[in-house]
């Protein structure tokens, strides 16, 4: 991607957007030189994230902005990430509380860790630290949060000054025990260390205009005047809400935590509508602000020794994009299709994105994620919300909150701002292995298919039976304070009680069970095989199993392919589904809450299907151990055979209402059927099935062979 100095100088002396007419981009041709290159001074090379079938990109963004891009995905920042390895006395000091030591390390990285400012960056701030990227809370060496979208909405319309407010009136009122107390007085110690972390930033901002030429100095002021006001204030502006927001989610990042950012064109929309009425800003230059916003989100590319570090989306920084407010009322708003415009151009996939959609969602809204889609990436997914809404209400939560709801670190979905979750995940084909006693060499006698099913049924119950009374004893961590995500979610901050021990207005552990898919394709097969055409003895089947289908391709070959299975909008294999989806679901639902935790179930493998592969016996649908089976709500491999459309119609007659932590199916599609026009069209045609047939989450990816 080529630039010459008439385009930078272009770029750098766009229109004035805020108060005293400073320049959006007003930074000289020597930093736009410098923005191009390295920190060795070595240009970077052109990064190829297009394959050959994609669609070509509309150049909306400057090329300078595509540039940072690139330099982001190709994992040039993920790999400049630095130890926390400073000397940290705070941390042997025993006569600090734990909560204490939390707030002392975030003082102690926010006082060492490395800084980075780019020249040409419109938003400032960089979470720098390996610790942050490996999910540990750097210095204390333990793990931090993740699996949870919390209250930034809240925290940007009252800045630092409102949340500090709100932890000193509590103190003041009184009321807490030693602890609460304790960890109220760590998160005012944790938003001192937000401050100093954001004066350094601007110290470091003041070094580099000092330096500048005449031009690039408004540019840097530009920053400055932004960093003083925010986040310690409300945002005055969409420049500085943006700002804001990401000067909030780097600094949870920096100090280990991975918390989705929510609905964000709920959240910055006002601030833009503002300008544009008052003509401080074009919609050109707020798409310049998204971009460089979303670029920030691929800091951790190619960071060393995470469990991320892929660019594949392994943060956990959702965001939640359209559907209805509190009240009812579309959300749909410019920012949504400037985030929408920004992806598109820039492949970034860091920042996942799903898609609320209903009935009443604008045509435009479906046109623009299909053309967003067809480039791959698994980037834009969709929620029903109707049936998301539909559920939670079931489930015992308030109309208003369910209207509100976001994801967590995967698709499960909570109620941001006020939720602490996490999930307890089993594989269903274990009860089907107790059932058959296949390993084992244990003789069952069943004297047909139905009494078959009700012993799987009842392994299944007394194995989530189990799981319910364990989870009783869950979520009563007191060693666990984590003061800065603690004051970002409500309740906590009134109880005196932390994220990880009860403090949230709700405390979620929900049920996910795998495999369900593959569990209901081999009732399936034996129901056919062994009770209807007698084929095989169901002894001699389970043996043949404990054999893995040694020596008997022939069998295993007739029952992958003369039995339809799920996923091919077949009456009798989605009927097994059906059921056992029901009878899971209808297990599960026994206990809603117990000892204050909420249990809703889910479905799902979020990739254990690789792990659990070695440790299941062969399968009656006819994989062997070791075959990868079915993902989430997905059908088994290889037993859809009827295209997209019949996996949907088969994954809609579930009612998803009874399974409110959600079950996702996974649509890959080639690119030759999403070209052009029909191909777009294909797509809304996908989205609109979905919703109408109500399904619960879509994951669409557009993939070749190769």
């Amino acid at each position: 991607m080529k630039t010459n100095a008439t385009t930078r100088r272009d770029f750098f002396k766009k229109s004035a957007l805020s108060v005293g007419a400073l320049s959006l981009f007003g930074i000289g041709e020597v930093a736009a030189r410098q923005m191009t290159a390295t920190n060795s001074g070595t240009a970077t090379p052109e990064f190829k994230w297009k394959y050959p079938w994609q669609p070509e990109t509309p150049a909306r963004l400057h090329p300078l902005t595509r540039q940072l891009a690139q330099r982001g995905l190709s994992g040039e920042f993920g790999r400049q990430l630095a130890d926390a390895n400073w000397d940290f006395p705070a941390g042997t000091d025993t006569s600090l509380s734990i909560a204490a030591k939390h707030g002392e390390a975030a003082l102690s990285v926010a006082r060492n860790a490395p800084l980075r400012i780019l020249p040409g960056e419109l938003v400032a701030g960089s979470a720098t630290l390996k610790e942050s990227a490996a999910h540990q809370v750097p210095l204390l060496n333990v793990s931090s949060v993740s699996h949870t979208t919390i209250g930034f909405e809240k925290v940007l319309k009252q800045g630092y000054k409102g949340l500090r407010a709100e932890i000193n009136e509590r103190l003041n009122r009184g009321g807490l025990d030693a602890d609460g107390t304790e960890l109220l007085k760590a998160m005012l110690t944790t938003l001192d260390a937000a401050t100093i972390w954001n004066n350094r930033n601007i110290a470091l901002l003041e070094s580099m205009k000092v330096t500048a030429s005449s031009e690039e100095q408004a540019y840097y002021q530009t920053l400055i005047e932004t960093l003083r006001y925010v986040p310690e204030n409300e945002p005055r502006n969409f420049r500085e809400a943006v700002q804001s927001l990401w000067s909030m989610y780097a600094f949870h990042r920096l100090t280990g935590n991975w918390s989705g950012l929510g609905r964000i064109d709920k959240m910055l929309n006002p601030y833009l509508q503002k300008d544009l009425k008052e003509k401080r800003i074009t919609m050109d230059e707020a798409r310049e602000l998204i971009a460089h916003f979303w670029i920030k989100g691929t800091e951790w590319v190619g960071a060393p020794n995470t469990i991320g570090g892929t660019g594949d989306a392994q943060f956990y920084q959702n965001v939640i994009l359209a559907g209805i407010d509190k009240n009812g009322q579309e959300v749909t708003n410019d920012v949504t299709y400037l985030i929408l415009d920004v992806v598109e151009e820039l492949h970034i996939s860091d920042f996942p994105i799903a898609v609320r959609i209903n009935a009443r969602t604008p045509e435009k809204l479906l046109r623009r994620v299909a053309e967003v889609q067809r480039f791959g990436g698994g980037i834009v997914s969709f929620y029903s919300e109707d049936v998301v809404i539909d559920g939670l209400v079931k489930f015992g939560y308030p109309l208003d909150e369910a209207r509100e709801f976001v994801n967590d670190g995967c698709w499960e979905c909570i109620i941001p701002g006020k939720t602490a979750f996490t999930y307890w995940p089993f594989d269903m084909m274990a009860a089907l292995t107790r059932t058959l006693h296949s390993d084992t060499e244990t003789p069952v006698k069943y004297a047909d298919f139905e009494s078959l099913y009700e012993q799987f049924r009842t392994e299944l119950d007394g194995e989530i039976t189990g799981m319910q009374n364990t989870l009783d004893g869950h979520w009563l961590d007191a060693n666990s304070p984590h003061p800065l995500v603690s004051m970002f979610v409500e309740g906590c901050i009134e109880k005196g009680k932390s994220y990880n021990n009860r403090g949230p207005v709700y405390t979620v552990n929900g049920i996910h069970a795998g495999g369900v898919a593959d569990t209901a394709n081999s009732l399936l097969a034996l129901k056919k095989v062994v009770f209807e055409e007698k084929y095989v003895t169901l002894n001699d089947f389970i043996a043949i199993l404990r054999n893995n289908w040694e020596g008997n391709e022939g069998l295993r070959q007739m029952v992958k392919n003369r039995i339809t299975y799920y996923g091919n909008d077949d009456k009798e294999g989605d009927a097994m589904m059906c059921r056992v989806f029901d009878d899971y679901t209808a297990i599960t639902g026994k206990v809603k809450e117990r000892n204050g935790v909420k249990r809703p179930c889910g479905i799902s493998t979020f990739g254990r299907e690789i792990d659990w592969r070695m440790m299941r016996k062969a399968s009656p649908e006819g994989s062997r151990t070791g075959d990868i089976l079915a993902t989430n709500c997905s059908p088994t491999p290889g037993t859809d055979k009827k295209g997209p459309t019949a996996v949907l119609n088969s994954y809609c007659k579930m009612d998803f209402t009874n399974c409110p932590n959600g079950a996702t199916v996974e649509l890959k599609v080639l690119p030759d059927s999403v070209k052009g026009e029909n191909g777009v069209k294909a797509l809304v045609s996908l989205a609109k099935v979905f919703r109408e047939n109500r399904g619960f989450y879509l994951h669409i990816d557009v993939v070749d062979t190769a």
